[in-house]
């Protein structure tokens, strides 16, 4: 753990609230109401919106959309093939003392530290709908670090170096995908086939969408079950 780490964590555990206050942190943190389901349909605003250059707002959707599911994927796959890294409510060395002590047993323990998933595939949804439309996206990067990151370092889930991590990460996927040489040869050719076929397109996004908003836990929670079934 950084010095930086230390400092950002004793200042936050410091802070005194009310105990409704620590409840309704520990609700917006928790619940995927106050995540993706708050983010997600500002893209499928920007999809129908009318206007000028619709075309090129699709695409920007399309690149968001593969944007979020690269940076979930790569959280994912980073926290797994990186050294393991103990979340702060679970180190008893950092002395200190979380409003999340309730939620010891949240299913985090198995799970690494570094990078936070949550940080990464969020900054790289609000950086896609901030490159749309710049009043409406930068709220959903302040929404993102107020109400997504800021939450799981004051609980102890995560260490801040995890959530600037991944913040940055989520951020260059997002910024590389939506380049305009990247776009041409990624979004636009499925923007085409979607005005193709509207009705599968339009099916296999809610579906992405879905699962983006979950974070695919549940197909995770069920593929382990299977895992340790068989």
């Amino acid at each position: 753990m950084t010095r930086f780490d230390t400092v950002i964590l004793g200042f936050l555990t410091q802070i005194h609230l009310s105990p409704l206050l620590d409840h309704a942190i520990r609700v917006i943190a928790g619940l995927y109401t106050f995540k993706g389901f708050l983010l997600i349909p500002l893209l499928w605003w920007i999809w129908f919106e009318p206007g000028e250059r619709s075309e090129w707002r699709r695409e920007m959707v399309i690149a968001t959309g593969a944007s979020g599911l690269i940076a979930l994927a790569a959280g994912r796959g980073l926290a797994h093939f990186l050294p393991f890294r103990e979340r702060p409510i679970f180190n008893p060395d950092l002395h200190l003392h979380f409003a999340s002590d309730s939620l010891r047993e949240a299913g985090l323990s198995g799970f690494s530290s570094f990078p936070s998933d949550h940080a990464m595939l969020w900054m790289a949804i609000s950086l896609g709908i901030f490159f749309v439309w710049r009043g409406v996206g930068t709220i959903a990067l302040l929404y993102t670090v107020l109400f997504i990151c800021l939450p799981r370092a004051y609980l102890g889930f995560h260490y801040p170096t995890d959530l600037l991590a991944g913040a940055a990460i989520g951020v260059a996927i997002t910024y590389v995908m939506t380049r305009d040489a990247v776009r041409a040869r990624t979004a636009a050719p499925l923007l085409r086939l979607a005005m193709r076929l509207p009705g599968p397109a339009s099916m296999l996004a809610f579906l992405v969408s879905f699962e983006l908003i979950t974070q695919f836990d549940d197909l995770l929670r069920l593929m382990h079950s299977v895992i340790h079934a068989v």
